[in-house]
């Protein structure tokens, strides 16, 4: 009897190894995963370690031009599991415009440093690894407003192609109020970044972030736990624009992610 109930045990070990994770998320470009194991399970997405919550909770995300062809991997007391995902591509629009003014297209060399400086802060912020697990919760919309740019977009002036644009724009008058997506911490809080204008930055969990960009006012400082629904900051036109607008951005660390798909 004792044999049957220790070869039993085995049989379970193995086969809790064995179970694949459930991943919620569409298996697209852009797309935020979120997934769930059982507790104690270590998960790699393409051999790089990813954060498992106590409760087997993981998120990763798939960037703009992500390839086709992924691999997840789990492990509990046994072998290591291995499931293969394969990431559908999307289209993007693109808008090719000439004779566009170069002061248009480069910024001048006396405010490269500047933006050079916006960018470690930006990125030091994206980089947090926080336990934070807000982004498991149901995302809302930061803004009420016309949706006047998608994620993905990409504009070439002269010829040569400028970065894509990596967010939710939604068009409103300034003062407009923005509320978080979703629970977090403030990591960044800048009121005026030579691109970017007044931005914030709230840390999610897990690498997720979101970016809020072009504000005329913000309401948080630093270090600040917000909660679903919290006034954050006011739509602005600062920075590089040529309106008023909110735009919003989704990061998992450095993959920049479609803040769309998590309204769906």
């Amino acid at each position: 009897m004792l044999l049957v109930f220790c070869i039993a045990l085995m049989l379970s070990a193995v086969a809790l190894a064995q179970t694949p994770p459930m991943l919620n998320g569409e298996m697209t470009q852009g797309s935020l995963i979120r997934g769930k194991t059982d507790a104690k399970v270590k998960v790699w997405l393409n051999g790089a370690p990813i954060m498992v919550s106590d409760s087997g909770s993981f998120v990763f995300g798939f960037g703009r031009d992500a390839g086709a062809e992924h691999v997840l991997e789990w492990q509990s007391d046994g072998a290591k599991q291995a499931m293969p995902l394969t990431v559908k591509a999307r289209e993007y629009d693109i808008d090719r415009i000439e004779g566009v003014a170069q002061k248009y297209v480069s910024p001048p060399e006396t405010v490269l440093e500047r933006i050079r400086q916006d960018n470690r802060a930006i990125a030091n912020a994206r980089a947090t690894r926080s336990e934070l697990t807000d982004f498991l919760g149901d995302f809302i919309i930061p803004a009420e407003g016309r949706i006047s740019g998608v994620y993905g977009s990409q504009r070439v002036f002269n010829g040569e192609a400028r970065r894509p644009h990596f967010g939710l724009d939604v068009a409103n008058v300034v003062g407009t109020p923005v509320i978080a997506p979703v629970g977090g911490v403030v990591t960044l809080a800048h009121n005026d970044m030579y691109y970017s204008g007044g931005t914030l930055i709230i840390d999610h969990g897990f690498g997720v972030s979101s970016t809020f960009i072009h504000l005329s006012k913000l309401h948080v400082t630093q270090g600040q736990r917000v909660e679903k629904g919290d006034l954050i900051a006011e739509i602005g036109a600062t920075g590089r624009v040529t309106g008023p607008h909110l735009d919003w951005r989704i990061n998992w660390f450095k993959e920049r992610l479609d803040p769309a798909l998590l309204l769906q």
